[in-house]
């Protein structure tokens, strides 16, 4: 199987220099343990430990003791969030010793990991969040392929689509099933399978609790929720609306996105590049899969996206201080933007503002905005 580059191997690696702890959470069979194997490869004193075996757990049963023998080595913390009692062990071991690089933990997101880390290791830890594979990591060979299969490397390097489509239909079974339970999530699988199909359908499009609700059969407090567990376990993303000082009445619903185009084509039925191609949904598929490559390389920049009540809109809004930027996505190798994207320019004034399409080349369409091929957008992302 094929080893790509990961693009946060190196802020992790600058985390460890300075944070005694390095929290490393993201979606399962992501490549966390992989990274982190390779992490303790360069440090050959490192100690890794998969919580999720009795025999690393027992290890740990006098937690204190054990770590406080490993003060000098580098302690990986595998599926960490199946110890929560472990955090305040942690932050007596830092307090006792503050020296950089004493522990690397792994996670997949659960209100619990996500409150302990806050609270027991405030000032002690930093967060990172890995995603699937990038385009950025992968290279544009594979630009078709990690669109049509997702980022996951069990479902991206399979070596069939019908092979590809059983390692993501596995994957989704068993996140159902067992892995939001182990996290502390208790909803019915059936019941969370029929909300994320319909979230699929709704890939793209703004976001109404109720409606969503009465399509169900359950109230919009239930919705919410279901949100809430895809969303803290890295599956569903919801874009809120810009709601700067304009003098233009703008939406207020959030849009929802699956992360992962892979999942949503699974949970959308699509077999392979035809069906994609030819698939009401593949539009919004192409906005999500490049607005995820953006959102990934620019974690420090607020993200939302712009729309009036009249229907000007920008698919995406990027903010960080007084610099803003605009994106909008076209699955047309000859993009033509509207009325209301010119519209919207004019009243978000941004730095710059890029169309992102499958052409061969970039070209201007105006002062401050251009069409980009994916290429273009990795180059624009590498500056910011």
């Amino acid at each position: 199987m094929q080893d790509f580059s990961r693009a946060i191997q190196a802020p992790i690696e600058e985390s460890l220099g300075y944070f005694p702890a390095v929290c490393l959470t993201g979606p399962r069979q992501c490549g966390k343990t992989s990274l982190a194997k390779l992490l303790g490869a360069a440090r050959p004193d490192s100690v890794y430990l998969d919580l999720e075996r009795p025999a690393d757990r027992r290890r740990l049963e006098d937690a204190d003791v054990y770590l406080e023998s490993l003060a000098e080595r580098l302690v990986i913390l595998d599926e960490v969030q199946h110890l929560p009692d472990l955090f305040p062990v942690l932050r007596g071991l830092i307090d006792r010793d503050r020296r950089p690089g004493r522990f690397l933990l792994l996670g997949s997101a659960s209100p619990h990991l996500l409150r302990q880390s806050r609270d027991s290791l405030a000032g002690r830890l930093a967060n990172h969040e890995m995603a699937p594979l990038r385009l950025a990591e992968t290279g544009l060979e594979h630009q078709s392929g990690l669109w049509q299969r997702g980022g996951f490397p069990g479902s991206l390097l399979a070596p069939s689509d019908r092979l590809s489509r059983q390692w993501r239909e596995q994957y989704l079974r068993n996140f159902l099933e067992r892995d939001l339970p182990q996290l502390g999530f208790r909803v019915p699988a059936e019941t969370l399978r029929r909300f994320w199909t319909m979230a699929a359908h709704l890939h793209g499009q703004q976001l109404n609790l109720s409606q969503l609700g009465q399509s169900l059969g359950c109230s919009h407090t239930a919705v919410r929720n279901y949100l809430d567990m895809l969303a803290q376990t890295y599956m569903l993303r919801e874009i809120p609306a810009w709601s700067g000082n304009v003098a233009k009445r703008l939406v207020k619903n959030p849009k929802l996105y699956l992360r992962d185009s892979g999942l949503l084509h699974s949970l959308l039925g699509i077999a392979d590049a035809n069906a994609l191609l030819g698939h009401p949904v593949c539009g919004a598929s192409w906005e999500g899969f490049l607005m995820e490559e953006i959102l990934a390389a620019t974690p420090e920049w607020q993200a939302s996206y712009y729309r009036t009540s009249s229907g000007a809109e920008i698919d995406l809004v990027l903010e960080r201080g007084q610099e803003r930027l605009a994106f909008e996505f076209k699955l047309n190798s000859a993009p033509q933007v509207s009325a209301g994207f010119w519209h919207s320019i004019e009243d978000l004034q941004p730095k710059n503002a890029y169309v992102i399409a499958p052409v061969p080349a970039a070209f201007p369409l105006r002062q401050g905005v251009q069409v980009l091929p994916p290429q273009g957008l990795l180059e624009v992302l590498k500056s910011l």
